[in-house]
């Protein structure tokens, strides 16, 4: 069972430092990215992805749009919304769609405590 993450952020960099972080945590996840909400449903409608990881700030659909538009479409999909932004407003309005969030600058242990549950999560629903 190969599990697929979705990265989406407009910046390229953060993509990359997110992408080395999820390595870290998981080797062997495939690792997608996108660049805004409109790239995301694209890649969302060419592959398999079982989890997405995705900016709060971004140009057109912000994150919490973003993860509100699949939450709709993958009811069961880990979410989680990233950003530098730490308000208890974005971060109420990422629990209302059922989204984890994650404090930028990233790390390995911010990360960690979501890609855990989405892997016993995704592992249970494939076995």
């Amino acid at each position: 069972m190969t599990i697929t993450v979705l990265i989406v952020d407009d910046s390229k960099l953060a993509r990359i430092v997110i992408g080395k972080k999820v390595a870290a945590l998981q080797p062997e996840w495939q690792r997608l990215e996108a660049g805004d909400a409109e790239q995301a449903m694209a890649v969302l409608a060419a592959h398999q992805v079982d989890l997405v990881l995705v900016d709060y700030n971004m140009p057109g659909k912000n994150g919490l749009e973003l993860a509100a538009d699949l939450r709709a479409l993958h009811p069961a999909m880990p979410i989680a919304v990233i950003t530098a932004n730490v308000q208890d407003e974005i971060i109420a309005h990422a629990r209302a769609v059922n989204a984890a969030f994650v404090a930028k600058p990233v790390t390995e242990e911010g990360l960690a405590g979501f890609i855990a549950g989405a892997a016993l999560r995704l592992r249970a629903a494939y076995t």
